[in-house]
């Protein structure tokens, strides 16, 4: 009997100014307001913002003071995180019920895969019904992107905001991206963008079509990996964090990171998400991953493995740490990540070494009490300097 083959459809769902867009759900008078979460103080910055308030300028991860400078009349609110939470738990399960294998990515996004739905109506109509399932029951906007792939599913999620749905087939794929500037790409920052230039590459199509040795001058080992994206190719799966051989978590900056207490700082709110999912999922693991990628996107990973089991914070971030430590961030950080492998489920091995200091014990059970009842990102924590305990 023939094996039947099905196209891969991935779908990529991103909330339209969800932290806003949640705010204008509770407020009905703020709708068709400049609307800007971050927070009232002055040092703050800019978490969410409604497209009214995008008319000025007005962006994310900006200075609250230059959002304020910008747009003095919007209605300024800060995060309310419990809420977000309890929202972005809704809409999960509306993804969990579409398809056995969704990929979270954040609060307010996540992929799903629709491989093999033919006999449910096809990818482009399960799609289409996730999105109408979001406005009609959650009353809240989100744009989709639906392709053969993760990079162009996300991709193509970001091309008709808010509200967009665009759909990429194979075939279509390179003429779409070859006119686009290559920052697109995701990973692609300043700096790696500037020495593409130099080459006379600043469309992804060049980037396509560039020679090897080329790329290898800007990306490094990486070029390979730069050059299918550019071709619309990428072949990652949908994991979800139930089937995940680790845990972890990873940020990409607006700004690339020159120094080590900015980069500390990172690791140490990533350590904490990381500990966070772990016990929130009844895991413990013996492995710390540190992933650093450069403003050139040269990428290192380095690895340290303990004899003991880990899921406390203190316990992950000691160890990224030191291996922080060793790495020269100066030419700059354009992405940090942390992840925690060779997973158990603590009532499965014996010696639970992580459970042997009790106030750690206690000080992260406080946290993730928190974490239950407002959202991931309720609490972060912060360092002591030696001499200021």
């Amino acid at each position: 009997m023939k094996e039947i083959v099905h196209q891969r459809w991935i779908m990529h769902v991103d909330m339209d100014a969800f932290y806003a867009s949640v705010e204008i759900l509770d407020n009905p008078e703020l709708k068709g307001k400049p609307v800007i979460v971050g927070g009232r103080s002055a040092r703050g910055v800019v978490s969410t913002c409604s497209y009214e308030a995008r008319k000025f300028g007005v962006h994310s991860a900006m200075p609250l003071f230059e959002a304020r400078r910008l747009c003095p009349h919007a209605v300024y609110l800060p995060v309310r995180m419990h809420r977000y939470a309890e929202m972005s738990e809704k809409i999960m399960t509306i993804f969990r019920e579409t398809s056995p294998l969704v990929e979270q990515l954040s609060i307010d996004e996540a992929f799903l895969d629709l491989t093999g739905m033919e006999r449910l109506g096809g990818a482009e109509a399960i799609a289409h019904k996730v999105q109408e399932r979001i406005q009609a029951e959650l009353n809240l906007s989100a744009s989709v992107g639906l392709a053969p792939n993760k990079f162009l599913a996300k991709l193509a999620s970001d091309l008709r905001k808010p509200h967009g749905f665009v759909k990429i087939t194979p075939e279509e794929a390179a003429a779409l991206l070859a006119p686009m500037p290559v920052a697109k790409i995701f990973g692609i920052g300043r700096s790696a963008e500037e020495k593409l230039k130099q080459f006379g590459i600043e469309r992804i199509g060049q980037l396509a079509a560039a020679e090897p040795e080329i790329l290898r001058k800007v990306f490094g080992i990486n070029a390979g990996q730069v050059k299918l994206l550019a071709q619309g190719l990428d072949d990652r799966p949908v994991v979800s964090e139930e089937e995940a051989k680790s845990v972890g978590k990873e940020n990409t900056f607006d700004f690339d990171l020159t120094d080590f207490a900015s980069c500390r700082d990172e690791v140490l709110d990533l350590s904490g998400q990381v500990g966070w999912r772990l016990r929130r999922n009844h895991l413990a693991g013996h492995t710390v991953t540190l992933k650093v990628k450069f403003a050139d996107f040269h990428t290192i990973t380095r690895s340290t493995t303990s004899d003991r089991l880990i899921a406390w914070d203190e316990e992950i971030f000691a160890l990224a740490e030191q291996m922080l430590r060793k790495i020269n961030v100066k030419p700059g950080v354009r992405l940090l990540g942390v992840s925690v492998s060779g997973l158990f489920r603590p009532e499965d091995e014996p010696v639970l070494g992580f459970e042997d200091n009790e106030r750690m014990q206690k000080r992260n059970q406080a946290i993730d009490a928190l974490k239950s009842r407002f959202g991931e990102n309720i609490i972060k924590r912060g360092i002591v300097e030696q001499g200021k305990r």
